[in-house]
């Protein structure tokens, strides 16, 4: 299926909701440290319900681990300043949808990373700064899975 990769997250609830993503559709998270959050926190339990255990989620301590765990997948940061719309991506099994940290989204270095293939964006209205993470990553979550069926 799919992989979420979250760079950096700093609030538990949005992983706890991004745990409950990857159960409900086959989809694995990975999280790129440091953590704004212990990952025994109430607030990422109570959010994730009884998920947890139907969800795959690794931990890596940096996005060069993380990636080395995908080679040849492609990486499609998301970003509210990206040139394409999420929509216009033809997504393939294993492909990477990357999102930052709540606060500040990604960083320069890692939107220029070369193992990001686009920058992608949800189009918003004007002047609105961007999204919660979570709706943010079901949102494309769920196009990739729709552009294949919602194959399981």
């Amino acid at each position: 299926m799919f992989r979420i990769l979250f760079h950096e997250p700093r609030i538990a609830g949005n992983t706890g909701a991004a745990i409950r993503l990857a159960a409900v559709t086959g989809s694995e998270l990975h999280l790129v440290e440091p953590l704004g959050f212990d990952l025994e926190e109430s607030k990422l339990r109570r959010a994730g319900l009884d998920y947890h255990d139907l969800a795959v989620m690794s931990v890596h301590p940096n996005l060069d681990a993380a990636f080395e765990t995908m080679p040849g997948a492609a990486v499609y940061a998301f970003t509210a300043h990206g040139e394409q719309v999420y929509s216009d991506i033809a997504y393939q099994a294993g492909d990477v949808l990357l999102f930052g940290t709540e606060p500040t989204g990604l960083p320069g270095d890692v939107l220029t990373h070369p193992r990001v293939t686009a920058r992608v964006r949800l189009p918003m209205l004007p002047a609105r700064r961007s999204m919660n993470l979570t709706n943010t990553a079901s949102v494309a979550v769920y196009e990739a899975w729709r552009q294949h069926g919602f194959a399981v």
